[in-house]
């Protein structure tokens, strides 16, 4: 019976992944932590040298609000800027990264005299770009285009699987997401159902989110990329397969 993993990002986010997983052999449960509503929201270009993606929801939204395509894309990590080529943005630049390294590769490729940066980014966001940048002479505008909702409670299938000890393991890749599973875990009394899971975090952030839990083991994966994490799982795949 194969390994099943818990991906607990919005579905749309989650595609990738799970097929990544699938081609390890992995079954994947997908349960959403984070509804993604897109607001109504008018984006003024005007004097904007480029956009700044801290997330592919930005992008999808900034897409769906703004025709533009010719402006350049600094984008956090991989995700966001295979998201951002998809929609037809030419030039695409990915930080493979967070928030941190994303500010450190606009500082190293944009002059702030060129005109204002536009953040695409939801209600609330991870980090401060905007101050880091501002730090460093960028104007940076700061759109809110979509609201990230979360769940208020656990799906009744999954907390029968967790309960029964189907869950293998578990990825998270937001503090936030991390922190709302923990929350509906202990509001569902089912803390004992991590002790067999692992559980695999994007970032130190994501990790302390999960730290309350008792889980099988707490991984961090090396970077902040999708790559490291699975990289983390993978050393654990022959241990538990066996």
């Amino acid at each position: 019976m194969p390994l099943t993993a818990l991906l607990t990002r919005p579905r749309e986010d989650s595609e990738a992944t799970a097929a990544a997983l699938a081609a390890r052999g992995i079954a994947v449960t997908i349960e959403p932590l984070l509804d993604i509503v897109p607001l109504e929201t008018t984006v003024d270009a005007a004097g904007v040298q480029g956009i700044l993606a801290t997330s592919a929801n930005g992008i999808r939204a900034l897409a769906r609000a703004l025709p533009e395509r010719a402006l350049p894309i600094w984008a956090v990590g991989d995700a966001s800027a295979r998201v951002a080529r998809a929609l037809g943005y030419g030039a695409v630049e990915s930080a493979g990264g967070d928030v941190d390294t994303l500010a450190a590769l606009v500082r190293a490729r944009v002059d702030p005299a060129g005109g204002a940066l536009l953040h695409a980014a939801g209600t609330v966001a991870a980090g401060d770009l905007g101050g880091a940048l501002a730090a460093a002479g960028y104007e940076v505008r700061r759109v809110a285009l979509y609201e990230a909702r979360t769940a208020a409670s656990l799906t009744p299938a999954l907390a029968a699987a967790l309960a029964r000890g189907d869950i293998a393991m578990a990825l998270f890749f937001s503090p936030r997401t991390a922190a709302t599973f923990a929350t509906l875990i202990a509001a569902a009394g089912l803390e004992a159902a991590c002790r067999t899971a692992t559980a695999y975090a994007l970032s130190p952030a994501v990790a302390r989110a999960l730290a309350a839990l008792p889980w099988r083991a707490l991984r961090t994966a090396a970077s902040p990329t999708q790559a490291a994490l699975l990289a983390a799982l993978d050393d654990d795949l022959p241990a538990r397969c066996r």
